[in-house]
């Protein structure tokens, strides 16, 4: 199901229905591993639901150090040949080595061309790999995630309640009328107390992620086709959730995860300036292909949004360690807020290809009477490091002559305000008998001292 945070509606890179749709990029996948651990990696795309061949890419991976070893050697033997033809020689000679030289440069053309075909394959079918698998990650479907704690209890509100829909209409705070003229179906306007309550929430889990070590960030929302692939998401899938932009290189990013990803990308770091905490706000798009049904109603499923995204670049050694960290941040904000909410070890075929585990937020949306997901958090160790050249130098330890290799770094993304969902929850677990809401303690500095969305006619207090 795709969602509000990050890497949920994510996918395996690029696919190859079409020309088109090979990616250009090469990535320093690790395919030693994949050939060396075939069997593992078979297993973890199976538990995933991944449509990928791993045995297929160990055997380009071996054709490929074939022709590269080849390639090699005929370049050696062209090398030795040009280093004898620099001697004093009969003309006879001199007219054979370079008659050799003509051959060598001819099969090194043949070499070169049969040697960049399969790397083009290698790359195509690797980049198809999901992530490994944490090995507490439940395997299976959605229905099999673990609930890892549960805060808070459904309230009984002792009158009818009214889901969001009802709420925003009769409280003059949702247009979805005027939007889908303006735009389309998925649009919508947010009017009075609900426009501040975005600004409101924006602000709010701004300030928190930065009390936290964030530095504050806005994206810009468009993003090259290639980026959004790095991330891990198929912009030319034939069922992507991402919009392109006719005539450009440029889609509409889906999350913030994208550009704030994509800012250190190409990046040596020292070891010593991480990890790198960023809060990105930022407008996502998502074409939701493939949404449907009572579940999506109303803002829970829309086209356009705010959200506010962690990103966290650090050492494979930091990584399990700030995912506790970030989903504490999530969960310290929605028990502040006051919601009834779950947190969800997902088990394996609900991961994105980039995702090595992830924990979902499920909140309590009395109106729609089910846990819709709120936010989610997600490490992804290597994945994108290896597409997005992310690498740091480790810091040489005492006594150590050799100076270590560069490594690639790991990084990490959770939502801290998926706007939307954030307003279902609020809408509808506030709601009052005599039609008004609630506005959450916390909020109520960022809304001008508003404490409660009253009906229009009464006007908010």
């Amino acid at each position: 199901s795709s969602s509000p945070s990050s890497s949920s509606s994510s996918s395996s890179a690029p696919s190859s229905s079409s020309e088109e749709n090979v990616s250009l990029w090469k990535a320093p996948l690790d395919f030693k591993f994949i050939r060396d651990s075939v069997d593992q990696v078979k297993a973890n795309c199976k538990n995933r639901n991944a449509a990928a061949d791993p045995q297929l890419v160990a055997e380009l991976y071996e054709s490929y150090l074939e022709k590269k070893q080849a390639l090699a050697e005929v370049q050696q033997d062209r090398n030795a040949n040009a280093k004898k033809l620099k001697k004093k020689m009969e003309k006879e000679e001199r007219d054979a080595l370079i008659n050799d030289g003509k051959k060598y440069k001819e099969q090194i053309a043949v070499l070169e061309q049969a040697l960049e075909e399969v790397e083009v394959d290698l790359q195509r079918e690797g980049q198809k790999i999901p992530n490994m698998t944490h090995p507490d990650v439940p395997i299976g479907g959605e229905e099999c995630s673990n609930t890892l704690e549960t805060v808070g209890k459904q309230q009984d509100f002792g009158f009818k309640v009214k889901d969001h829909l009802k709420l925003g209409e009769t409280l003059d705070l949702l247009d979805f009328e005027a939007a889908a003229n303006v735009t389309g179906s998925k649009f919508y306007y947010l009017r009075n107390e609900a426009a501040l309550l975005e600004l409101a929430l924006v602000n709010y889990s701004m300030s928190k992620a930065v009390s936290k070590g964030f530095t504050p960030m806005i994206t810009p929302d468009l993003v090259r086709t290639e980026v959004l692939e790095k991330c891990g998401f198929q912009p030319r899938a034939e069922n992507t959730q991402n919009y392109s932009v006719a005539n450009s290189d440029l889609c509409l990013t889906g999350t913030a995860e994208i550009p704030l990803g994509g800012s250190v990308m190409n990046s040596l770091l020292d070891e010593s300036s991480l990890p790198i905490k960023m809060a990105g706000y930022g407008r996502c798009f998502r074409t939701e292909a493939g949404a449907a049904g009572q579940a999506s109603k109303g803002l829970y499923r829309v086209h356009q949004f705010s959200k506010v995204e962690m990103f966290v670049v650090c050492t494979p050694e930091q990584s399990e360690e700030l995912l506790q960290e970030l989903i504490e941040i999530e969960t310290d904000m929605f028990k502040e807020l006051g919601l009834h909410f779950k947190v969800m070890d997902m088990a394996s075929h609900d991961l994105g290809a980039p995702a090595y585990r992830k924990f979902d937020v499920e909140a309590w949306m009395p109106g729609m009477e089910r846990y819709g997901e709120i936010s989610s958090a997600s490490n992804c160790t290597d994945y994108q490091a290896r597409r997005l050249n992310i690498r740091y130098r480790p810091e040489s330890k005492q006594g150590e002559k050799k100076k270590p290799k560069n490594v690639f770094v790991h990084t990490l993304n959770a939502t801290a305000c998926a706007v939307p969902r954030m307003i279902v929850a609020i809408l509808e677990n506030f709601q009052q008998e005599d039609g008004s809401i609630l506005i959450p303690e916390v909020l109520q500095p960022y809304m001008h001292g508003r404490k409660v969305i009253g009906p229009p006619s009464q006007g908010g207090t």
